[in-house]
């Protein structure tokens, strides 16, 4: 039942027919297309899992419009609203869907809802060190090492590595714990999911950022912490997960993220500020094309994302009256 929950969460309002070619390049998506008369400046503000993927599909945008200028701030999903609010940013990534008082707030002074695209989809995987043999964790386990309420269900702490059945060296070593700080949306993401909406331990070393996090983890033999899967290096690695005890164990890999049986994965979305009464003007919207073309899924790949389908490019675009 968790992860049919988790999955019907990542899939959102579409069937998984609409995602099923996620794996890879859907075939189907169209090479972009220029068009005359685009310039002009952009800034996006938000997530810092997103900022890499945004700087790449700036790369790639701006070569196709040399008069394009695009200046990107990735500090955390938290710092989307509200500069989408004060209009200091035309895009707001964010690594989890905007809460219902965000998205109030936008709406109290623009009359209408910010408008999201599903731009790729990711695992957030959890990364020890490329030494450490663990070989499987659970939701709960992962709750009891990272959060002092233990929700899952678990009724000991989990702070030793010995706690989680390794011997030898391992077993007497202290459990040291990475993550990211509460703008981030990963942070908040995986309270939600692996923390049972729990409370996180004190003890967790808050990052700023999805790349430090994974520099702690290569620099700290008895390490593990969350980001996206896309920030993978060689000095890590990710641990599969299983949904719950006695269930199978699944990588943070593209077919197990799009199955549903990874059971942490999710969308990245960018909002955007879209008056539904009037059409987007062609600097942003031709940048949505961008995303959705074959250049642009392929930026997430090469990012180490997951791209979406041609169906569900569609979907995006016709919302934003770009189909």
């Amino acid at each position: 039942m968790l992860k049919k929950t988790l999955a019907a969460a990542l899939l959102a309002s579409v069937s998984l027919g609409a995602v099923a070619q996620a794996a890879s390049i859907d075939p189907a998506l169209p090479d972009y297309q220029p068009v005359s008369g685009v310039s002009g400046n952009l800034k996006s503000i938000g997530s810092d899992s997103l900022n890499n993927l945004m700087a790449l599909w700036a790369e790639g945008y701006s070569a196709v419009y040399p008069n394009v200028k695009i200046e990107i701030e990735g500090k955390g999903s938290g710092t989307a609203p509200p500069a989408l609010i004060a209009g200091t940013a035309q895009f707001g990534p964010m690594s989890r869907p905007m809460k219902s008082n965000e998205i109030d707030d936008f709406e109290k002074k623009y009359g209408y809802k910010p408008t999201p695209i599903r731009s790729a989809i990711d695992a957030l995987a959890v990364f020890v060190h490329k030494d450490n043999p663990i070989e499987c964790l659970t939701l709960q386990q992962l709750d009891a090492i990272f959060s002092k309420t233990r929700q899952g269900g678990l009724d000991q702490d989990i702070t030793t590595w010995g706690d989680l059945g390794m011997t030898g060296e391992w077993a007497s070593q202290p459990i040291s714990m990475y993550g990211r700080n509460s703008a981030s949306g990963t942070y908040g993401y995986f309270k939600e999911v692996a923390l049972f909406n729990g409370d996180y331990k004190d003890s967790v070393k808050e990052q700023p950022g999805s790349s430090t996090v994974i520099q702690g983890i290569a620099s700290d033999k008895y390490g593990i912490g969350y980001s996206g899967v896309g920030y993978k290096t060689a000095d890590v690695r990710s641990v599969p997960l299983a949904a719950a005890p006695g269930e199978p164990c699944y990588d943070a890999t593209d077919v197990n993220a799009v199955s549903g049986d990874y059971p942490i994965a999710r969308f990245l979305y960018i909002y955007v500020n879209k008056n539904p009464n009037e059409a987007l003007d062609p600097l942003r919207g031709e940048f949505i094309k961008y995303v959705y073309s074959k250049q642009g899924q392929e930026a997430v790949v090469k990012d180490g994302y997951f791209p979406v389908s041609h169906e569900l490019a569609n979907d995006d675009l016709k919302i934003f009256g770009l189909k």
